[in-house]
């Protein structure tokens, strides 16, 4: 295998008895060179893990790449360091990016060892201390002669007429590799850290969109829709382009991408939840992005925390709408961090009111609308649905639209016709206003003192000048008699 088949991060406290097999597998890889592409019935393979936790500790055999031109595709058997354990699963890399994990979803967390091994019944498991079983296949018994990688990155179990019994382009994560196909009902999904929220890209019957997850509440940020409401069977990524294909398999529509580079895989991305399509620069030694789905910082779902707003120059601004700060962990009125699971619980509706903040919107899309009611009543609906934590209004159109969260709130240009109104504890409104009046006693009475002291020195600066001027005038005066 061309460069080091096993990659260790970190310290490794490994005890005595797994350091001899830990050697003899590194002595398998190195000795044996290029790893094949495919591994057979009762191929085992096993990984020591740590007996010490290690932030950031990663520990890697490659078994399996593709032969073509870098980057190839490769295979490993991964034990990772994740939130205090060790995770065992199943990884493809296209170069050092990696396109799919077996713990994606759910996570097999082991100690002493991890294991992969293809059973002779053609099952191919993830094993951790005693045989116990993480993760498997479910292939037992329909004749899968080989695990193999494709040079698609496609990993796959084959049986002796090379028929596909299971593969890894079945169970997407959050890349859609070339050659890939995403159909109707699937999705990828990415988990931001820090975060209970999750993005998804979901194909529908008719459109493709970017939603965010929160709880029960789902809301769409970003979508793409053929034209002439032609239904979608399934997408797949060209070259050039993402294309969108109906039912007898006739592309209907397409997503451009403007570059002259051959397109190696669409991601879904775990911090931001924005839409790319990655190319690979020989130049960069690295993958690129020639199309992203959302190009503003504050058209992202989360590009602020929850009930914070994106402004204008891409900065967050806490709506600040507590009476106390210390009482809870949520910056606005609401429990859990701008979600609505506080007022469902009984005589909510007497301790809460409705905050208005003018050019603002909100990034999410999908809410329950309703059209032709005024303002007032907008905000009357969402006081008395405790599942409502927040309302859009649009005075132009007359339509409102109620939100279960407090996320992917951003500044709009004044003078739109938009009210964003906020559920808060009663009271909250007139401190809003105090501050407010605050605010402007003391931008005013700033814009008064910056005034009377550009006064002094404008005044002090022009004293000076005619001082100066008589003087030069006098000497002149001398000079001329």
């Amino acid at each position: 295998m061309h460069g080091r088949p096993i990659c260790w991060k970190g310290p490794i406290p490994i005890p005595d008895y797994l350091f001899w097999s830990l050697l003899i597998i590194i002595l398998l890889f190195t000795s044996h060179g290029c790893c094949k592409s495919a591994v057979y019935k009762g191929y085992r393979l096993t990984l020591a893990v740590p007996v010490e936790y290690s932030v950031g500790f990663i520990g890697r055999a490659f078994l399996m790449e593709t032969e073509q031109i870098v980057p190839n595709f490769k295979a490993a058997l991964s034990v990772e360091a994740v939130n205090g354990r060790f995770a065992c699963s199943i990884e493809v890399f296209l170069g050092d990016f990696k396109v799919w994990n077996s713990g994606h979803y759910s996570r097999f967390y082991v100690s002493e060892k991890c294991v992969l091994e293809l059973t002779e019944n053609g099952d191919l498991h993830l094993m951790g201390p005693n045989e116990r079983i993480g993760w498997k296949t479910g292939t037992s018994g329909q004749g899968v002669e080989r695990l193999q990688i494709m040079k698609t990155g496609n990993l796959v179990l084959v049986d002796s007429l090379n028929h596909i019994k299971w593969q890894s382009f079945n169970f997407p994560t959050d890349v859609m590799l070339w050659g890939q196909r995403l159909n109707v009902a699937t999705r990828l999904t990415s988990f931001p850290s820090n975060s209970t929220a999750f993005y998804s890209f979901e194909i529908q019957r008719d459109r493709i969109g970017l939603f965010l997850h929160s709880g029960k509440w789902n809301y769409s940020y970003w979508e793409f829709k053929p034209s002439k409401n032609r239904n979608i069977s399934f997408i797949a990524l060209a070259t050039n382009a993402v294309e969108i294909f109906n039912d007898i398999g006739k592309k209907i529509a397409q997503v451009s991408i403007q570059r002259l580079h051959t397109l190696r895989f669409l991601a879904l991305g775990n911090k931001t939840g924005n839409l790319g399509v990655y190319y690979y620069s020989a130049n960069e030694e690295n993958f690129q992005a020639s199309f992203q789905a959302i190009n503003a910082t504050c058209d992202l779902p989360l590009a602020c925390k929850p009930c914070a707003i994106c402004t204008s120059s891409n900065a967050c601004s806490s709506i600040g709408v507590l009476k106390k700060k210390e009482e809870t962990n949520s910056d606005c009125g609401i429990g859990g961090g701008g979600v609505a699971d506080g007022f469902c619980g009984g005589g909510w509706d007497d301790q809460v009111e409705m905050l208005e903040l003018q050019g603002v919107s909100s990034v999410l899309r999908n809410a329950h609308k309703m059209v032709n009611i005024s303002k007032a009543k907008c905000a009357d609906l969402c006081m008395n649905d405790c599942k409502c934590v927040a309302a859009l209004y649009a005075s132009d159109e007359k339509e409102c639209s109620v939100y279960g969260l407090v996320m992917g709130v951003k500044q709009v240009e004044q003078g739109s016709g938009l009210s964003y109104m906020v559920k808060v504890p009663k009271g909250t409104q007139k401190n809003h206003e105090k501050s407010n009046v605050k605010k402007w006693v003391l931008i005013l009475v700033g814009v008064v003192d910056g005034l009377i002291i550009l006064l002094v020195f404008g005044g002090l600066a022009y004293y000076l000048i005619q001082k100066r001027r008589r003087k030069l005038l006098l000497a002149a005066t001398n000079n001329t008699t």
